[in-house]
């Protein structure tokens, strides 16, 4: 029951014009940049760029240096529009970090009249409860995350989990009676700060900034898709240069998103550190394991200095994983995209059974990346879209056509259509 976000613009496609897309995924390490043309209900990768970051332009996936970022958005933009073969605007950036929180807040509210058929203002009354609950819920976590520091915050993604009215779970509860509604939303919030100096990104960029959205989000709309049988449960990694974004699905809900502060990038620290290299040489070295390229005599400190990080790494996902309280079991499907997924001893760590024991899985995770053919409702025409390093930009753009889509309200939509746009922020 994945839904998705309102436009930050209002912008609206011309009818029988071409319709162009931009996904920017400003990641810790690398910017990336898919240029696509919607088409109804599917979306056509058309252009690809990737640019690197330096080390001063990112820090735990929020932007430190906003004429940096712009620079390498640049490149890589302009990599994308010429392979693409067409200049566009609409755009969708990815906003990630620890300070982006995102849960499933469940509020109970008990009607004046039972015996009266619920319409839709009452629905959007209860929604809107929801929301200012979950965005209070928010901002006193980040004041103690902070130590007391206020920080002003705002809504990024809304989407509805589940809805229930006297026990009984319905899709749609314009026309039903009953005393006790519940009502499951899954929201994230970001900081202000962070928000603006994505803003300021496009507006330099010269793009019309159609929508900002958490990525673990994004993540999740693109393996769920708009496939209404897609009951999926899974939990998403995507780790990045700077941090780990978790997701976790229940029977196509999200029930929250979590993010913690280490990434790739922590890993090729840790080599920086142990061997006494540069930054770039122990970036090489991590890789060359994975591409059976590192000198040999070398190996076993190179995996000494990374074994370390990785066991810090796997507590921090156990215990993300541990705050989904809401759950009985935790789905056994383990889903991971990201350029710091692809250290083949991080893919191990997950395969031992030692790092999840005290987590209620069912069974033994299984675990493997999403590859880009498993994202619903979007091809690629270009042939360089060719791994898991490319999803949270997929997704992207996914969360992009929703955003198209819902803007547009056509007359005799129906109710789950109009709450749909209801929950746009």
């Amino acid at each position: 029951m994945l839904n998705k976000i309102k436009n930050l613009k209002g912008l609206k496609p011309k009818k029988n014009s071409k319709q162009y897309l931009v996904a920017l995924d400003i990641g810790t390490e690398n910017v990336k940049a898919l240029v696509a043309e919607a088409k109804d209900n599917t979306i056509e990768i058309i252009g690809v760029g990737r640019a690197h970051q330096g080390l001063s332009d990112m820090q735990a996936g929020a932007i430190s240096d906003i004429a940096g970022v712009v620079k390498n958005c640049d490149d890589a933009l302009n990599q994308a529009e010429q392979q693409a073969g067409a200049s566009a605007r609409p755009a969708v950036i990815g906003i990630a970090g620890e300070l982006v929180k995102g849960t499933t807040t469940t509020v109970r509210v008990r009607r004046k009249d039972p015996a009266k058929e619920l319409d839709f203002d009452e629905v959007e009354r209860i929604i809107t409860l929801v929301q200012k609950r979950a965005q209070e819920r928010a901002k006193q976590q980040l004041v103690w995350e902070l130590g007391g520091k206020e920080v002003e915050t705002r809504l990024v993604n809304s989407a509805l989990v589940n809805i229930e009215i006297d026990d009984y779970a319905v899709t749609n509860p314009v026309g039903f009676k009953g005393k006790d509604v519940v009502v499951q939303l899954y929201t994230a919030f970001a900081p202000m700060i962070h928000i603006g100096a994505l803003e300021r990104t496009a507006k330099e960029l010269d793009l019309d900034l159609l929508a900002v959205a958490a990525e673990p989000f994004a993540v999740a709309r693109s393996v769920v898709g708009n496939d209404p049988n897609k009951a999926m449960s899974a939990v998403l990694m995507d780790v990045g240069g700077g941090t780990t974004d978790i997701a976790v699905i229940n029977e196509g809900g999200v029930q929250g998103t979590k993010m913690f502060g280490i990434g790739g990038r922590a890993f090729t620290r840790a080599v920086e550190r142990d061997l006494g290299v540069n930054f770039d040489s122990a970036e090489q070295m991590k890789i060359g394991l994975s591409t059976n390229q590192a000198p040999r005599a070398q190996i076993p400190s190179i995996e000494a200095a990374l074994r370390k990080t990785l066991e810090v790494w796997a507590s921090g996902v156990s215990l993300a994983l541990g705050e989904f309280t809401q759950l009985d079991n935790l789905p056994n499907k383990l889903l991971l995209c990201g350029g710091g997924s692809s250290l083949e001893m991080l893919m191990h760590k997950l395969n031992e059974a030692s790092w999840s024991h005290e987590l209620p899985f069912t069974q033994k995770p299984s675990v493997q990346h999403i590859k880009p053919e498993e994202v619903l409702g979007i091809v690629d025409k270009t042939g360089h879209v060719a791994d898991h390093t490319f999803i949270t930009a997929m997704g992207l753009l996914r969360v992009g056509l929703d955003t198209l889509q819902q803007d547009e309200e056509v007359e005799g939509d129906s109710i789950r259509e109009k709450i749909d746009r209801l929950l746009r922020v």
